[in-house]
């Protein structure tokens, strides 16, 4: 199956230079990657900056960043100085987001994920192989037209001044529908799925992954698969998965109206469709502690590694199985000794 990646997801709820401390002695312990998220917290990109300064070998990504906050020349642009600033260490994390951010934080339309995420990659591509921006699409048209509303109509087609330390930018896709995970495995160097869960991975994506590798570009390389997965070894495992519930219910019951929420349709197609309903009444009503009860303990434990360490060399095995080739984990033990010592346990078991 070959080595797995072991990254560590950095949150964007906490003091990031006091979770920025941890991350030499994560790196030292094995840690490979280091991602960053982006929601309506602080931003990403500055936060990467700061860590390409502190590490020495990580890769440096982030996990993600909504394409609808910024141009795409911006992202190509961010991302082309990530990677000169980190010595060609950065990779581009995109994903949508969701209406409730884009449209409540930013006020801008949430229209078109999948013909913008194509576009904006094909975007990205050219600017890093510094060609003369020239892109004629159905949402992005570069330069401006001086027949488009308000324009002054003296746009030219220019080329990125700097020279990329890389002719192309490793880009992973968030992606959980059929149709959005087609397009991550046909045009993207990575996908990332949230709550991935191995054993039933295969029937909810298999046919939408292989649908998307059949139009892939042989030059693309083989699909790295990035699964973000809670990290916890100590004696409080009833508590960890409780954390683990508490966000599956937030997900599956919070993010998004009813009918319009990618993370209940995902855990309707792994099969907890009355459960998700449960979930989702319970958490819409703000009983949100009913509704992370409510989450099926084996979900949670699908979806994490918690446990002795035999327990989580099995799910390992289960997720390498599956086809993960990237763990983002995101420490969960107590103490920083502790969270190290995890890392630690982690990468010995990938390298067995």
């Amino acid at each position: 199956m070959g080595r797995a990646r072991l990254g560590v997801v950095l949150g964007y709820a906490q003091d990031f230079l006091q979770t920025a401390g941890e991350v030499p002695d994560f790196e030292a312990a094995g840690a490979e990657l280091f991602s960053v998220s982006e929601t309506y917290s602080f931003d990403a990109i500055s936060q990467l900056g700061y860590l390409a300064a502190i590490t020495k070998t990580a890769t440096l990504a982030t996990d993600i960043v909504p394409i609808y906050t910024r141009t795409p020349a911006l992202l190509a642009m961010t991302a082309a100085g990530l990677d000169a600033l980190s010595g060609g260490r950065f990779e581009l994390g995109l994903g949508s987001s969701g209406a409730q951010v884009i449209e409540g934080f930013h006020g801008v339309p949430f229209d078109a994920p999948l013909g913008r995420t194509r576009e904006i990659i094909e975007i990205c591509r050219q600017v890093w192989r510094r060609e003369p921006l020239a892109h004629a699409g159905r949402y992005y048209e570069l330069p401006l037209p001086a027949s488009a509303p308000g324009a002054v109509g003296a746009g030219k087609s220019l080329r990125l001044i700097n020279h990329p330390v890389r002719p192309a930018v490793p880009v992973h896709i968030a992606a959980l529908s059929p149709k959005s995970v087609a397009q991550a495995a046909e045009i993207a160097d990575g996908w990332t799925p949230l709550f991935f869960h191995p054993e039933r991975a295969g029937e909810v994506w298999g046919e939408a992954l292989a649908a998307g590798r059949a139009k892939r570009a042989p030059e693309l390389g083989p699909l790295d698969v990035l699964v973000p997965v809670a990290l916890y070894t100590g004696e409080f495992t009833e508590y960890a998965l409780m954390e683990v519930r508490k966000q599956i219910a937030l997900y599956v019951g919070g993010m998004g109206a009813r009918g319009r929420n990618f993370y209940f349709d995902l855990a309707v197609r792994y099969g907890y469709e009355t459960e998700a309903a449960e979930i989702q009444r319970l958490f819409l009503a703000g009983e949100k502690d009913d509704a992370a009860f409510a989450v099926p303990e084996e979900l949670a434990r699908a979806v994490s590694l918690i446990g002795t360490r035999d327990e989580i060399a099995e799910r390992v095995d289960a997720l390498l199985a599956a086809g993960v080739t990237t763990l983002l984990v995101q420490p969960a033990d107590r103490t920083h000794d502790e969270r190290v010592a995890a890392i630690s346990m982690l990468r010995g078991i990938l390298d067995e």
